[in-house]
């Protein structure tokens, strides 16, 4: 998440430089609750102490608003094509989305 959310403030200024305005924030779409939770909560638990740097980075993002997060179910997740092993009943459904 926090590589996507770099990807999207680097288009940002890449735009910003081109004279390209872009007011709107970029639509971040993840399928784990638990990492959404983690980058809007402002309170750390000794469990995430590794993943600190990444969190304050993503909600530093949230909280100016060049970045909104937003919940994705894993059965809509279109990239699981390419990066998971699927059923049959999962992965034809998810290819044809793709027009394959």
């Amino acid at each position: 998440m926090t590589r996507a959310c770099c990807k999207l403030t680097w288009l940002r200024c890449l735009l910003k430089d081109l004279g390209i305005s872009h007011h709107e924030f970029a639509l971040l779409y993840c399928d784990n609750k638990a990492a959404l939770h983690i980058a809007a909560n402002p309170v750390f638990h000794e469990r995430t102490r590794h993943i600190e740097m990444d969190c304050h980075y993503i909600r530093d993002k949230i909280q100016d608003g060049s970045i909104t997060t937003k919940h994705v179910d894993s059965a809509h997740q279109l990239a699981d094509v390419l990066t998971k092993p699927l059923g049959k009943e999962i992965f034809v459904p998810m290819v044809s989305k793709l027009g394959v």
